[in-house]
């Protein structure tokens, strides 16, 4: 499950699933629901701030659910519905109303990375915790979103390459010299207070958040087609 906090303009969502933050249906679903009620509720100023409980940020899928099901092909179709159902979740972050910050408590491991990976802004701890997308390592294809976010969020074509085909484990200092976070902290404490500050100064620009989600979207117009989402003309709503 999720939780959403309200601070003065800020929205801190908590990812509290289980151990590793694994994304499982419920998980899936309660963020889906959290995020479509965000949505509504934004106004200007508003941002959000995104982290989890434990040692993980996230885990990616939950594989042990899938395979729980019995039979290979059983527990494809289990994992195959997972990943239909979070393209709902990083098409509704990519859209959101609002600037948005990942802070990264541990872990962010394949569809947790991603789920980091759709947010404007990522702080993450450089004490403990690692970037990693193992699917070639699991020998399991790439979904087409999770590649077209992944292009669109990291635009150096060796550092794309190590992520995705070397499934190299990163950690917050190597991120941030990289290019993939923004800044790296010494403690799970220090990753949320920078999110918060930064998040602070983002509210004071009481910027309007559907045309700051429109901006957005033109940024990534490649993932936007992979996810659904077409642009909103406000010009005639001025």
């Amino acid at each position: 499950m999720c939780s959403l906090e309200k601070r003065d303009n800020l929205w801190i969502l908590t990812i509290t699933g289980d151990d590793q933050n694994r994304l499982n249906p419920t998980l899936i679903d309660s963020l889906l629901s959290t995020l479509t009620n965000l949505s509504s509720q934004s106004t200007p100023g508003s941002v959000l701030i995104t982290t989890a409980k434990g040692k993980f940020f996230s885990n990616g899928f939950d594989l042990l659910w899938a395979r729980a099901a019995g039979s290979k092909s059983a527990a494809a179709v289990r994992l195959q519905s997972m990943v239909d159902s979070l393209k709902p979740v990083a098409a509704a972050m990519i859209s959101l109303p609002m600037p948005t910050i990942a802070a990264i408590n541990g872990h962010a491991s394949a569809a947790g990375l991603l789920l980091a990976m759709c947010h404007d802004y990522v702080t993450m701890r450089s004490d403990r915790g690692v970037l990693y997308m193992p699917e070639v390592d699991l020998g399991l294809p790439l979904p087409d979103y999770f590649s077209a976010v992944m292009k669109e969020k990291i635009k150096t074509p060796a550092v794309l390459r190590d992520v995705l085909l070397a499934g190299v484990k990163i950690k917050g200092k190597e991120a941030v010299e990289m290019g993939i976070v923004d800044s790296a902290h010494d403690s799970v404490e220090s990753t949320i207070e920078a999110a918060v500050r930064l998040g602070e100064e983002l509210a004071q620009k009481k910027w309007v958040g559907k045309v700051y989600a429109e901006i957005r979207k033109s940024l990534y117009p490649d993932a936007c087609k992979v996810l659904g989402l077409t642009p909103i003309s406000l010009i005639s709503k001025m």
